[in-house]
């Protein structure tokens, strides 16, 4: 309840989900990208610190390590 995000990707690294408090519950964000994969940082000692910045490039599939956009659909449907 301290304003901190947990995020959790599949085997796939295609899938991310996201769990946060509100101050009335738990909420939960889910994402799946259809092409690509999600860069997830090095983790050591179970934790990760990572920016605000970093997280926004994270859900929108852009290596946050060095940011390119990659691959985007060009229409719906």
């Amino acid at each position: 309840m301290c304003g901190h995000l947990f995020c959790f990707r599949g085997r796939r690294s295609n899938h991310l989900k996201v769990i946060w408090h509100d101050g009335q519950g738990s909420c939960t964000f889910t994402k799946k990208l259809e092409r690509g994969r999600f860069i997830w940082p090095n983790v050591e000692g179970g934790a990760v610190t990572i920016s605000s910045a970093q997280l926004s490039y994270l859900l929108s599939g852009i290596d946050w390590r060095n940011p390119q956009q990659t691959w985007r659909p060009t229409s719906a449907g």
